[in-house]
């Protein structure tokens, strides 16, 4: 079920009854992966050619939303993917807001003696440090949209045939920018050592691109119910494509 342009635009003027849901999901994946980002590194002890396979624990959620990215692009259209990606960079910068307010705010005696200052700066100051901050929300506004770009121009070629070829291309692409970005800027302000550059990088995309290879099963059921569910299958051939542009 492809929608034409004229049945597309007559379907989005509808009540969408699961698009807040997605929403809601999205944003919350998106805060959590970025704290546990900044919270740990963590290492299998598995080695590939003598890089050992290390990576920061938001790589376990943060292919996730781009599963999510997927099925807002493929369901709902660009248009409205871009407007989650959007919502998700202001909660992102408001959550790293609330963490720096939190960081310089005066700390409680006991508190104090018990955790630290210097613990939570070690483990959460990350989320609030300008070096992390940019890098994630660089990362994250290049990687979703060139996700969701990639995702509507290969729909619209394929003439909405073959889900498998646009959700792992867009993912190839989307996922290398939203890496290599993220890593580049965190170690160039110091955030990660540059000893760890290729080990992150590698297995950030590894993981990340594995993830939504063995998701995709799963994502064929849940666009194939939203679809149903929505009436929606919206193919955008010939619309705007502009991240920036904030009016239809």
């Amino acid at each position: 079920m492809n929608f034409t342009k004229e049945q597309a635009t007559l379907s989005e003027t509808k009540p969408l009854r699961y698009f807040d849901l997605i929403l809601a999901v999205f944003v919350m994946v998106l805060i959590v992966s970025n704290v546990a980002s900044s919270a740990k590194i963590i290492d299998w002890g598995v080695n590939l050619l003598g890089l050992p396979l290390a990576f920061d624990a938001g790589t376990l959620l943060f292919p996730i939303s781009y599963i999510f990215g997927d099925v807002l692009t493929e369901v709902y259209g660009f248009k409205n993917a871009r407007k989650v990606i959007w919502i998700g960079f202001l909660c992102l910068a408001f959550s790293s807001f609330v963490f720096w307010l939190v960081r310089i705010m005066p700390a409680e005696s006991s508190w104090q003696s018990m955790v630290g200052q210097d613990a939570y700066n070690a483990i959460l100051g990350g989320m609030s440090s300008g070096g992390l901050v940019i890098a994630s929300i660089l990362g994250y506004l290049t990687g979703s949209f060139s996700n969701a770009i990639v995702m509507a121009l290969v729909k619209s070629i394929t003439r909405g045939k073959f889900l498998w070829v646009r959700t792992i291309s867009s993912t190839l692409v989307g996922e290398f920018i939203d890496t290599a970005v993220f890593i580049l800027i965190a170690s160039l302000t110091n955030v990660f050592q540059w000893n760890l550059f290729w080990t992150l990088v590698i297995t950030n995309y590894i993981f990340k691109v594995g993830i939504e290879v063995l998701m995709t099963p799963l994502t064929y059921l849940v666009v194939g119910r939203l679809k149903k569910g929505e009436g929606l299958d919206i193919t955008d051939p010939g619309r705007d494509l502009n991240p920036f542009r904030f009016r239809s």
